[in-house]
Formats: C-alpha cells, sequence, structure tokens
C-alpha cells in the first residue's frame, strides 16, 4: 500500500490550473496554427493568425489564454493500492482554490445555480473519480468555459437511429451554436451508457489528444465523417466564415441498453484546455 499526502494533490491541481489555462495542449496549438496556414478565406485566415498570436501572447507574458478561465472538471484515476493521507475531495478544491486565487485567474462559480452568489474562489470542482489498478494518482484539470459550454447538446436516440442521423445531429449542434462557442471548436462526442454517463463521455472526449484518434477504426471514421460534417456548415472562425470551423472530433463510447441510444456533444472552443499529472 502506498501512502500519498493530500497536501501533495493540492499542490498538483493548483499548478494544473494554472498552467492549464495559460498553454494549450501541444498537438491543438499546432493544428490551429496548421489551419492558420491552409485556410483559404482572407478574413478568416486573419482571424487564426490573430489566435495564434494571442497563443505567444499568454505563454510570454504568462497570463491566460482566454479571459474565462472555466469552471475547474477535475478528472481522477486513483490506484487501488493507494492510500491517500486526509480528504481528496477536499485537497482537489483546496488545490483549485489555490489556483484561481493565487494564480489571479478569474473565479466564475456561483455557489446555488438559481439564487447565484459567486463563491470567490472557483470551487466546488467538477470532480469525477475512477478506481483502477495500481498505486498511482492520474489527475486531469480541465477548465471548461461556458461559451462553448452553454451550446452543448444531448439526444437519446433509438437503435434505429443511424450514423448519418449521429452526424446530422453533430452538424446541427454546431449550425445552431454559430459563433457563440468562439469557434473554430474541438468536439467532444459521447455514444451510448445512459443519460449521465453518455453525458460525461462526451466531456472525457475533449481530454483526448486531437492528435489521436479513436482506437477503432470505425469510430476513427466517424470522427472524420462528422469533422467533415461539422466544417460543411462555413461558420468558420469567430464565426466569419471560412474552411475551418472544427478543428476535431473526439468519440467515446460506452455500451448502452437495446432500447436506446444516448448521443452527447460536448462543444469546445479552440481553447480546449486540459493537463495531467502522475502522482
Amino acid at each position: 500500500m502506498r501512502e500519498l499526502s493530500a497536501s501533495a494533490i493540492t499542490q498538483a491541481v493548483r499548478e494544473l490550473c494554472v498552467s492549464a489555462n495559460r498553454v494549450l495542449p501541444r498537438d491543438l496549438e499546432d493544428l490551429v496554427r496548421e489551419r492558420a496556414r491552409e485556410e483559404t478565406g482572407e478574413t478568416a485566415q486573419a482571424i487564426l493568425c490573430d489566435l495564434c498570436r494571442n497563443l505567444d501572447a499568454a505563454r510570454e507574458m504568462e497570463i491566460p489564454i482566454c479571459q474565462d478561465t472555466g469552471m475547474a472538471v477535475v478528472f481522477a484515476e486513483v490506484g487501488q493500492d493507494l492510500h491517500i493521507q486526509g480528504d481528496f475531495e477536499a485537497a482537489v478544491n483546496e488545490g483549485v482554490r489555490q489556483g484561481y486565487v493565487q494564480g489571479l485567474l478569474r473565479c466564475s462559480v456561483v455557489g446555488d445555480p438559481l439564487r447565484r452568489g459567486n463563491t470567490g474562489d472557483n470551487t466546488p470542482a467538477v470532480l469525477h473519480t475512477r478506481l483502477v489498478p495500481g498505486d498511482k494518482l492520474t489527475l486531469t484539470v480541465a477548465p471548461k468555459g461556458f461559451g462553448s459550454e452553454n451550446m452543448s447538446r444531448l439526444k437519446m436516440m433509438t437503435p434505429a437511429a443511424t450514423q448519418e442521423d449521429l452526424i446530422a445531429f453533430v452538424k446541427e449542434t454546431v449550425a445552431l451554436a454559430g459563433a457563440n462557442p468562439c469557434p473554430p471548436v474541438v468536439l467532444g462526442v459521447g455514444i451510448g451508457g445512459d443519460f449521465e454517463l453518455c453525458a460525461a463521455l462526451a466531456k472525457k472526449a475533449l481530454c483526448r489528444e486531437v492528435s489521436q484518434r479513436h482506437p477503432d477504426p470505425y469510430y476513427a471514421q466517424l470522427e472524420e465523417k462528422m469533422l467533415r460534417a461539422a466544417n460543411e456548415t462555413g461558420v468558420g472562425p469567430q464565426g466569419f466564415g471560412g474552411d475551418t470551423t472544427c478543428l476535431a472530433v473526439n468519440i467515446e463510447t460506452y455500451p448502452t441498453h437495446i432500447a436506446g441510444l444516448p448521443v452527447a456533444v460536448n462543444v469546445g472552443c479552440h481553447v480546449t484546455r486540459h493537463e495531467t499529472v502522475v502522482l
């Protein structure tokens, strides 16, 4: 049995909150720059170049990439042979508090969904915990802005739905979103499970590297089809039209009930942030 202190978890989460908000995953940044070179629309290309300059400025000045530093979403894979000394959930939230307050990140969480009232430190985080073999703790912090989150959708389809139906739902979601999620977007698509798991799958999909296609060729091809359909909308960078509406589509799946086919689309902007550490 391996021991891990709650203070080590707090420190890791604090650092992840700050670094994830300042620097994009390398493969996503490379993709934005690649699309800036390939974009054929003059206005769209200029906007993509501005986004690239913004990425450079955030890194050089050590400031957030986006003013919306998001609600802290934390995925934790806890080894079953690991003993955490202290309160795990409290340690995660303390890390978020320190990261957002000390890191001078915008605090955007309200304590009650209807009566509002800012908590002042961006807590509590949205925490997804899974027990796995081993004695390590893997933490992924994915700050999620709500300009894109608000454009996300879930639909309980029937087993009669075809690939074309799923592609049409993704394309419709992008078209309805328009400029609201600050395109170009990254789409996380959850397929299967039940109502709540489907949405979690879509969020988890946004934490997969955009350079990594689904390991099943069937779903890897579906990702490409959905990507093409999303770009056919012509929404373009920041909604001004162009070739580049969507940068990538990541699909995650899970077995489901014989009577259903849940599908969720979690929309992420070009600043789809996430960073991982293993303790």
